[in-house]
């Protein structure tokens, strides 16, 4: 025969498009549409109803960036029409290609009640399932005119990311407004052919194609185009055999799960995205209601909150699927969290947070971790998982590496104390699908598991945005369940894959440490300000409570649950992995940083009236230590009067060669006449810590322009133009009353200036360095050099409740993609008797390279201060910022813990009458993580320690207040059976056993309950 291939596709991918699909809403008329236009921010939905209307004509431009229209939609159902399905069809001006990034809208009856959303896959509304003819109609469209940011040619310079410099012209033109008669046969018939057509393309050349594009030309043949819904069942008859014909024994098994992917933030406020949550969550449920076997999940309590607050009419409907198992709260965390910068104790809130709110709401506690689109994941993230009772963890990110591809979906994955999670990547390499023929094709051909396993998932739906799953993506599924030469689609829970998943592989691969994204390594830096604003609100957080659970359970202070609870909840919110990366736009980083500010006034004002009930009243002086670590001459979470802190020896500051040499008891610093550090000695070997002829604390100012992805992005050729900025305009130097000695550098570069504060306290090893930038660059990054005398063969740097060695070396492609990594505290570079750390209150990018002079080999760590991007904020991080950073003289893992906890949890000082003891008091190998009252309420304080140097040990732990003694707990702070509890209690002591970097937490009951 004739290859006639080509003239099949042709014919039925034209008639599908230009002939069959307009037939589905062929039969329509107008509805009489009036219009608001609101000034400002959005309105309550019953404001909203009530507002007065103005006559509106389709085709008239509407919706300035940001705007909210209400639209007011009447008509009558023509008689003719009677026994139909009629339905809605509105145009408000879409582009069908940006689902979830452009305008969108939520349809709600006349009495309030929310129906569904609209957006640009998604124009319908359900009007009756059989009309009545003359019946009136009339409900009202809440739409959004939310701004493109992310177009055809993305990453451009936008100032529309921001209310307050958005343009006020509007930006949408509205197309239909109709009641139409929905062509059921004429819909089923497109998507025959859409999925047939999807399907042949990935088929090779044989008996099964070959059928499938016969019988596309014979369903052709049998349709009359003038006369598309009459003979649309005839061409529907001509593909039930193709449509029949089973799938193979063998093939891959797709387990599909409704999705949206709705970020909590990103190219719109989170404003915008309460709405978004109730436009999607409205159309899932409705869209429930249509089907017999669909489910959606959904992630992130926060979002199910907001609905819960502002829509409470959509959430109703939320509960009521999540009664009959439909629609399926996943993940358990607070948010979708970035997992590489936030604290442990952040993760651990996430996890608790979540639960709390799923079991509280819905009387479920999700199994597994939905991460689909974290920038890379920690490697403490597997004991974490485990020991808040997570089974599962699921992922989609890392398919978006650069260089090298992941290879396994389905594997243990590692953590480092030894934890294993089991895992999964969808290998279809999206958390977006529709079930494309392609996609169906690719989660089959190239799943990594292929010999042991049977399946995968399929996160289905419109998303970033939101959107969720059509009924066309539940009409392809349903075709797809058991079609030869394509992979099975079944809607199931993520739980029924997991475990079946489980059963399949009994020894599954190991991935052992970080699951590092070789992209979006910028993240690290990219708006510094909401960085810091997490670093200090986390201290701030887990301060609170520690003084707070002191003074509740030593006076008659009243434990602030609800507060302490909500101001989790609003750090955890910006933890959000478009918030804390630092990739959203500028109103969302505007809005964070306030948001940072009013945390920290409240945090303040409760740690001030725990302190003051702690130590009286009275007007000597006190000085508190929050830290688990010694510092200002008092102990570990205690505080002294300031009198009975011992005194201390000046810090010698001398003039040399134009700059500087500092001594204290410890180290000696050489700074030359360029604010430049020549020379750090540790006084007791004699070893200096600066690479031999290097210089250190040298800026150096690099040309930053990605190939993509502005903001998220840095590319490895960044490296090749760099500007060392050596100029001084300003040296001088002093010693404070308190014996500091301090070096004031001024600098000058482009259009910026940087000051620095150089100081060396007494009896430290650690030199710090005060920076306060007025930046005003444009695709620049910042980076600060330390060129260590120091051959290491890894950087060891904090991780959540420990540390991950990464090598210096870059003997493969796996360790050269890794040329930017995260840090939380301290980076320390060490060899055999001798270790130099940086230390830092909010930085989380650095830097390595082994260099050598004469086979002298030297390390050099270089921090990430500050980037300059235009997308998708064009004034990312301009203006005054601020940094704090040390350089740790001789020390090792425990010695660089101490000194990066020192900087992020400084000593204060407060009046009353006497200082007071500790509450907790930890010995060992451990180091206290939280000190806080059980969100049970129940009064019994809980204790979370962690081993930091990864290495077994011993450990006691104590508690000076009315408790009795400790039972160890999940981090959800129940008792588990498994977990190994207290070796003893002695005198108070519980004496503990601790593996490399566990985590172990304990449950100390109040007496007398």
């Amino acid at each position: 025969m004739h290859d006639d291939i080509p003239l099949t596709i042709g014919r039925a991918r034209r008639v599908l498009d230009e002939r069959i699909l307009p037939e589905v809403h062929a039969t329509a008329v107008s509805l009489d549409a009036a219009w608001h236009e609101l000034p400002g921010e959005p309105i309550a939905p019953a404001d909203g109803l009530a507002l007065s209307y103005e006559p509106y004509a389709v085709g008239t431009p509407w919706g300035a960036a940001w705007g909210t229209t209400w639209f007011r939609l009447s008509g009558t159902v023509p008689t003719a029409w009677a026994g139909q399905r009629v339905e809605a069809l509105i145009d408000l001006g879409f582009d069908k290609n940006m689902p979830g990034f452009q305008c969108e809208g939520l349809v709600y009856l006349s009495d309030g009640t929310p129906v569904k959303s609209i957006n640009p896959r998604n124009q319908w509304v359900l009007i009756a399932e059989e009309a009545v003819g003359g019946e009136t109609v009339e409900f009202f469209v809440e739409a959004a005119s939310n701004p493109v940011l992310l177009d055809y040619h993305p990453f451009l310079v936008t100032q529309e990311g921001d209310v307050r410099t958005s343009s006020p012209k509007r930006l949408y033109t509205s197309r239909r407004m109709d009641l139409a008669v929905f062509a059921s046969e004429v819909h089923e018939l497109a998507l025959d052919i859409d999925v047939l057509l999807e399907l042949q393309e990935e088929l090779p050349q044989g008996p099964r194609r070959m059928r499938i594009l016969q019988a596309l030309d014979g369903a052709l043949d049998a349709l009359d185009l003038q006369q598309i819904p009459e003979t649309a069942g005839d061409a529907r008859a001509a593909l039930v055999e193709v449509l029949a014909a089973p799938a193979e024994a063998s093939a891959h098994r797709i387990s599909a799960v409704g999705h949206a992917h709705i970020d909590s933030a990103w190219l719109w406020p989170v404003r915008e995205t309460i709405r978004k949550v109730a436009r999607t969550t409205s159309s899932m449920t409705e869209l429930i209601g249509q089907t017999d076997d669909f489910l959606y999940g959904m992630s992130s309590a926060q979002q199910y909150a907001w609905i819960k607050e502002h829509r409470p009419e959509v959430y109703a409907k939320v509960k009521a699927a999540v009664a009959v198992g439909r629609f399926l709260p996943l993940g358990g965390m607070w948010v979708e969290s970035d997992t590489v910068m936030p604290t442990g104790e952040s993760i651990v809130r996430q996890f608790s947070q979540g639960q709390r709110f799923f079991e509280r709401e819905f009387g479920i506690r999700p199994k597994g971790v939905w991460l689909p689109d974290s920038f890379g994941y920690s490697p403490a993230l597997p004991q974490l998982m485990r020991r808040a009772g997570f089974e599962w963890f699921f992922t989609q990110k890392i398919s978006w590496n650069q260089v090298n591809k992941f290879p396994h979906h389905t594997f243990l994955w590692e953590g480092i104390d030894g934890s294993r999670v089991f895992s999964h990547f969808p290998s279809m390499d999206t958390y977006n699908s529709r079930l494309s023929g392609s996609e169906v094709a690719k989660a089959s051909r190239q799943f990594r598991e292929n010999r042991l396993a049977t399946g995968s998932i399929a996160p289905v739906g419109w998303g970033d945005g939101g959107g969720g799953t059509t009924r066309e993506m539940t009409g392809t599924a349903a075709r797809l369940a058991d079609l030869e030469g394509s992979a099975r689609v079944t809607w199931e829970h993520p739980d029924v894959f997991f475990d079946r998943a489980k059963s399949e592989l009994e020894n599954p691969p190991v991935w052992v440490g970080e699951l590092y994204l070789e992209l979006h390594r910028a993240t690290l830096t990219s708006q510094h300000q909401t960085k810091q604003g997490n670093r200090r609100s986390e201290h701030l957080l887990v301060e609170a409570e520690l003084w707070c659970a002191t003074a509740a359970a030593r006076t008659d202070f009243a434990y602030p649950y609800e507060e302490l609870d909500a101001l989790w909840q609003q750090v955890l919110l910006q933890q959000f992995h478009d918030i804390l990366p630092g990739t959203s736009i500028a109103w969302v980083h505007r809005e964070a940083v306030e948001r940072y500010a009013e945390i920290a006034d409240r945090l303040e004002a409760l740690i001030a009236a725990a302190l003051s009930a702690l130590a009286g009243n009275g007007d000597r002086t006190v000085v508190v230590n929050p830290a688990p670590v010694l510092q200002a001459g008092t102990g570990a979470l205690s505080a002294v009067v300031a009198t009975d802190v011992p005194a201390t020896t000046a810090v010698s500051l001398t003039e040399a060669d134009g700059g500087f040499v500092l001594t204290n008891e410890l180290v000696r610093v050489v700074i030359d006449g360029r604010g430049l550090v020549t020379s750090a000695v540790e006084l007791t070997t004699g070893r200096d810590a600066i690479a031999p002829g290097q210089v250190a604390n040298l800026l150096q100012l690099h040309q930053d322009f990605p190939n993509m992805w502005d903001a998220w992005d840095v590319d490895r050729y960044y490296r090749n133009r760099v500007d060392d900025l050596v100029d001084v305009t300003a040296l001088r130097g002093s010693v404070d009353a308190d014996g500091t000695a301090r070096v004031t550098v001024s600098r000058a570069f482009s259009e910026s200036t940087v000051t620095q504060e150089i100081t060396l306290a007494p009896d430290t090893r650690t030199l710090e360095f005060a920076q306060v930038t007025d930046w005003h660059e444009t695709e620049k990054f910042l980076k600060v050099a330390f060129p260590l005398d120091v051959r290491a063969e890894h950087t060891i740097a904090e991780t959540q409740f420990g540390a991950q060695k990464r090598v210096t070396h870059t003997n493969t492609s796996w360790e050269a993609a890794k040329f930017e990594t995260s840090m939380h505290r301290y980076v320390l570079a060490e060899e055999p008797g001798f270790g130099v750390a940086l230390v830092n209150d909010s930085i989380h990018g650095f830097d390595v390279t082994r260099d050598a002079v004469d086979g002298h080999v030297t390390t050099t760590l270089r921090l990430s201060l500050l980037r300059a991007p235009r997308f998708p904020d064009p004034e990312t991080d301009q203006g005054v910022q601020t940094h704090r950073y040390g350089l740790v003289i001789g020390t090792d893992v425990l010695g660089a813990t101490a000194a990066g906890t020192a900087m992020n949890s400084a000593a204060r000082t407060v009046t009353g009458d006497h200082g007071f003891a500790p509450l907790v008091r930890a010995s060992g190998d451990v180091v206290v993580s939280a000190v806080k009252l059980a969100d049970d309420r129940s009064g019994d304080l809980v204790v979370r320690v962690y081993e930091p140097a990864g290495r077994r040990g011993t450990g006691g732990l104590g508690v000076d207040g009315p408790f009795g003694d400790p039972v160890e707990v999940t981090l959800l702070e129940e008792p588990d059976a498994a977990l190994p509890g207290v070796a003893a209690v002695t005198d108070g002591v519980a004496a503990i056993a601790v593996d490399a970097f566990e985590v172990r937490t304990f449950r100390f009951p109040r007496s007398g309950r």
